[in-house]
C-alpha cells in the first residue's frame, strides 16, 4: 500500500501555553493563553480559586457604516455545568440569558468603553464564559479582569487596562474580595474598576455605609488593583498581538467650520433662555432645518455630519456656560435640584396595595408595590447559590416617556440594569421575613423622562412601600449626581452638578448615581465617559450627594412620614406559625391531598419550611384565621384548660368521646355536657356534631373534657372543681363589691358554641 494511502494523524507540536499570576489583595489570580481560542483576536482564561472564567476579544475587519458611535457588544455567557447543575428548563439547555448575566455584562462592559480610541468604529466583541465556579469565589470582577486581558494582548487597539475588585465591611474591617459565604456578613458590596491612574466605574449595594468609610474603601479597591494593572502592560509586551490599523472616524473640518459659522451664537442664545426640555429642543431643531436648507441652497449639504456639529456646539455651549458662570441650561445653580411634588395613595391606584408618584422637574415616576404569600418568591436558576429572591424590583422605561414612538419588545439591558440598582437601593430597609412574611414586588413606571429616572424610581418605591404599610426601616432617596471638565482636563477645572437633567448627562463626562438613608449609603452607580476619576472628586461628589440626598427625604417626608400602621384593606393578610417539623408530612397529607383540602375550604394559600414555618396568606383575615386553625389542629398537642371545637364521635350512657385532634379523642362525662341536668346523652348530642369543649383532665392519655366548662365561661380551676363534685352545684366564686365572674382561656379553636360556629380543632 502506498504511504500517501495511509490514514494517520500528523504530529506537531502542542501550543504554548503562557501563565501568569498576580495578587489582589490575599487572592491570586491566574491568567492563561495561547491553548483555547486560538481564532480569537485575543483569549484568555481567569481564574481565582477554582472560578475560571474565558474570556475572548474580537474586532471585526471592516467599519460599520452609518453610525456615529463605538459598536462594542459584552457578552456573558453563564454556563450550569459550571456548578455541576443542568438547567431547570424544558429544553434542559441555558436559553435566554438570566438577569444576573445581563447585570455582569453590563458590568464589563462599563469600564472598557471609556477607554477606546474615541475615532474607532469597527465592531468589536467581548465575550465570556463561564467555565467553572466553586460557589466560594464570584464571576462578576475576575470578569472584568479576565475581558482586560483578553483585550491587551488581542489585536484590537486598546491598551490602557483596568483591574477590577470587590470590597465588603465585615465587622467593621474593610475586606479585599471577600467570599460568597463571608459577604453573608459584610454591610459593603462594592465592586470598583480602575486603571492605573484613575477609577473608571463604581457599582456597590450597602447597610446604610457613611460617606467616610466609603471614601476609604474606594481608595483601597484602586489600590489593590495596581499589581494586577501592571501584570496586564506585561503580557502586552511579551506576548501581545501587533494592533490592527483601522479606519478613523473622523469629520471634514472644512464643513465643520462652514456650518459653525452658519449658526454663529444662534446655539447659546437658545441656551441662555432657559427653556423646559421640549421647548428647548424645539427651538435647536428648527435651528439646525433652517442651516441645513440654507447649505443645501448652495449644494453643500451632509445631514448627517450637520447634525454632529449641531450637537457639538450645543455641548460645547452648555458645558462653558457652567464652568465660567456656574448656570445650567434650566437656570440652576450646580447644587440645585429641580422642583419636587409627591403624591401617595389609592386616588393612583384604587386596588393597588401601595402606590407613590415622584416628579422631579420633568421625570416623573409612578410605583406600585403588591404583596404575595411566599410561594411568590422568584426562583433563581443560576450560578449563585441564592436559590430565590423575595424582594424584586422592576423599572419600565416606555417610549412615551420621552416623546417618542418605539415598538416595544421586552425589557432591555438598561431597563434591567435600574431595576436592578433601585432594588439594591431599597434591599438594606425592606423588613426581615420573620417581622414582614410577604414577598414584594415594586414596579416603577417611568411616565416622564427628563434624567436621573433611576433615582426618581428609588424616591417612589419609598413612598409606595410607606403607602402599602410595609414597615421598611428607613426610607431611601436616590441622586444623580453629574460632572462637567474643562476642555483640558480636571487639572483646568470642573465642575459637580447635583440632579442632573438628561442634557447635562448627555454632554457630562460623569453620571453618578447615589442613593441611600438620612444615615448612609445604600447604594452607588458611576458610570464615566473620560479616563478616570480622582478620589478627590468622588469625595466630593459623594458630600454634595448627601446634602442632596437629605433635602429630597425632607421633602418627601412631609408628605408621608412613615409606613401606614396597618396594610390596605384588599392586600393580603399573611400569618406564620411554627409546626413540629415532623408533623410537616401531616400537614402536606399523600401527595398533598390535606394541605389542599384546607385551601380548597378556606381559600387561603400555605407555603410550609422545612423548618416548620408554616406561610398563611389570605385577602380575608377570617380565611386566614380559619386556615390557621386547622393546620394548628393538625399539629397540636393536648393541654390542659385549652378550648377545643371537634366532632362527637362515640355516645354511651355516662358520655360522649369528642375527637378534638386527628386521632386524639377525649371523653365527657354526662354530668360535663351541659349547663343543665341532662338524662339521656343521646337526646343533648348526636355522632358528628361539632362540639366545643374544655380539657379538664389528662392521666395516662385518658383525656377527660367538660362542654358545661365552656357554657358556662368557667376557669380551668372551677371546671375541676365541678368536676370532682361529681357535677353537682357550682364553683364557688369569690363575693364582694368589685367581684367580678373569672373569664374563660382564650380559645384556642374556636369560641363558646353560644357565641359562634368554630371550625374543627
Amino acid at each position: 500500500m502506498s504511504e500517501t494511502n495511509v490514514t494517520r494523524i500528523i504530529e506537531a507540536p502542542k501550543p504554548t501555553n503562557y501563565v501568569y499570576t498576580a495578587r489582589i489583595g490575599d487572592k491570586e489570580i491566574r491568567i492563561e493563553t495561547g491553548r483555547l481560542a486560538q481564532q480569537a483576536g485575543g483569549a484568555v482564561t481567569a481564574r481565582m480559586g477554582d472560578t475560571m472564567v474565558l474570556a475572548t476579544a474580537t474586532m471585526s475587519k471592516t467599519v460599520r457604516q452609518g453610525i456615529d458611535f463605538f459598536p462594542l457588544n459584552v457578552e456573558y455567557e453563564e454556563r450550569l455545568y459550571a456548578a455541576g447543575r443542568i438547567p431547570g428548563s424544558y429544553f434542559r439547555r441555558e436559553g435566554r440569558p438570566p438577569e444576573a448575566a445581563i447585570l455582569i455584562a453590563r458590568l464589563v462592559d462599563r469600564p472598557l468603553r471609556p477607554l477606546f480610541p474615541e475615532d474607532l468604529r469597527n465592531d468589536v466583541q467581548v465575550i465570556i464564559t463561564a467555565l467553572s465556579h466553586d460557589q466560594v469565589n464570584d464571576i462578576d470582577v475576575l470578569a472584568v479582569n479576565a475581558a482586560s486581558a483578553a483585550l491587551m494582548i488581542s489585536d484590537v487597539p486598546f491598551d490602557n487596562p483596568v483591574g477590577a475588585v470587590r470590597i465588603g465591611l465585615i465587622n467593621g474591617e474593610l475586606v479585599i474580595n471577600p467570599t460568597i459565604p463571608e459577604m453573608q456578613y459584610s454591610d459593603l458590596d462594592l465592586r470598583v474598576a480602575g486603571t492605573k491612574d484613575a477609577i473608571v466605574m463604581v457599582e456597590c449595594g450597602a447597610n446604610e455605609v457613611d460617606e467616610a468609610t466609603m471614601v476609604r474603601a474606594l481608595e483601597l479597591a484602586h489600590q489593590s488593583i495596581q499589581e494586577f494593572v501592571a501584570l496586564q502592560h506585561r503580557m502586552r509586551q511579551e506576548i501581545g498581538k501587533p494592533k490592527a490599523d483601522y479606519p478613523k472616524f473622523g469629520r471634514d473640518e472644512a464643513f465643520n467650520q462652514r456650518v459653525r459659522e452658519a449658526l454663529g451664537n444662534r446655539i447659546q442664545e437658545a441656551l441662555e433662555q432657559e427653556l423646559e426640555k421640549a421647548e428647548r429642543q424645539a427651538i435647536l431643531d428648527a435651528l439646525e432645518g433652517e442651516v441645513l436648507a440654507q447649505m443645501q441652497s448652495i449644494g453643500d449639504v451632509n445631514a448627517d455630519e450637520l447634525h454632529q456639529v449641531v450637537k457639538d456646539v450645543t455641548s460645547e455651549a452648555v458645558r462653558m456656560r457652567i464652568l465660567r458662570d456656574g448656570i445650567r441650561p434650566d437656570g440652576r445653580r450646580p447644587k440645585e435640584i429641580r422642583p419636587i411634588w409627591v403624591e401617595v395613595g389609592d386616588h393612583l391606584s384604587p386596588r393597588a396595595h401601595g402606590a407613590g408618584l415622584f416628579t422631579r422637574g420633568e421625570t416623573q415616576i409612578l410605583s406600585i408595590v403588591t404583596l404575595g404569600s411566599k410561594s411568590d418568591a422568584q426562583p433563581l436558576d443560576g450560578l449563585y447559590p441564592i436559590e430565590e429572591k423575595r424582594y424584586m424590583h422592576h423599572y419600565n422605561f416606555p417610549p412615551f416617556s420621552t416623546g417618542e414612538v418605539k415598538v416595544l419588545r421586552g425589557s432591555s439591558r438598561r431597563e434591567i440594569g435600574h431595576s436592578a440598582l433601585a432594588e439594591r437601593a431599597l434591599l438594606p430597609v425592606i423588613p426581615d421575613e420573620n417581622e414582614f412574611p410577604y414577598t414584594l414586588r415594586v414596579v416603577s413606571e417611568v411616565l416622564s423622562s427628563n434624567g436621573s429616572t433611576s433615582m426618581g424610581s428609588v424616591c417612589g418605591s419609598t413612598l409606595a412601600l410607606m403607602d402599602a404599610g410595609v414597615p421598611i426601616k428607613a426610607p431611601v432617596a436616590g441622586i444623580a449626581m453629574g460632572l462637567v471638565t474643562a476642555p483640558g482636563g480636571i487639572s483646568e477645572g470642573y465642575a459637580i452638578l447635583s440632579d442632573i437633567q438628561g442634557l447635562e448627562d448627555h454632554i457630562g463626562d460623569m453620571d453618578f448615581k447615589v442613593a441611600g438613608t438620612k444615615k448612609g449609603i445604600t447604594a452607588l452607580q458611576m458610570d464615566i465617559k473620560i479616563s478616570g476619576l480622582t478620589p478627590q472628586i468622588l469625595k466630593e461628589a459623594l458630600e454634595q450627594a448627601r446634602e442632596g440626598r437629605l433635602a429630597i427625604l425632607e421633602r418627601m417626608l412631609a408628605v408621608i412620614a412613615e409606613p401606614r400602621p396597618s396594610l390596605k384593606p384588599h392586600a393580603p393578610r399573611m400569618l406564620v406559625i411554627n409546626i413540629d417539623p415532623e408533623k410537616i408530612g401531616t400537614v402536606i397529607g399523600p401527595g398533598g391531598k390535606t394541605v389542599r383540602n384546607i385551601q380548597d375550604q378556606t381559600g387561603a394559600k400555605i407555603d410550609i419550611e422545612d423548618d416548620g414555618r408554616v406561610f398563611i396568606s389570605a385577602t380575608d383575615g377570617e380565611a386566614a384565621r380559619r386556615a390557621r386553625e386547622m393546620v394548628e389542629a393538625l399539629t397540636g398537642t393536648v393541654t390542659l384548660g385549652g378550648i377545643y371545637t371537634g366532632k362527637v364521635v362515640r355516645i354511651t350512657e355516662f358520655g360522649a368521646f369528642v375527637e378534638i385532634l386527628p386521632d386524639t379523642d377525649g371523653m365527657i362525662h354526662v354530668s360535663q355536657l351541659s349547663d343543665h341536668p341532662v338524662r339521656n346523652v343521646a337526646d343533648e348530642v348526636k355522632v358528628g356534631q361539632e362540639v366545643t369543649v374544655m380539657v379538664i383532665g389528662n392521666e395516662n392519655g385518658k383525656i377527660r373534657l367538660s362542654r358545661r366548662a365552656v357554657l358556662e365561661g368557667m376557669t380551668l380551676e372551677e371546671a375541676q372543681e365541678v368536676d370532682r363534685a361529681g357535677g353537682r352545684g357550682s364553683p364557688r366564686r369569690p363575693t364582694g363589691n368589685g367581684s367580678k365572674k373569672s373569664s374563660p382561656p382564650p380559645a384556642r379553636g374556636g369560641g363558646p358554641e353560644r357565641s359562634r360556629r368554630a371550625g374543627r380543632r
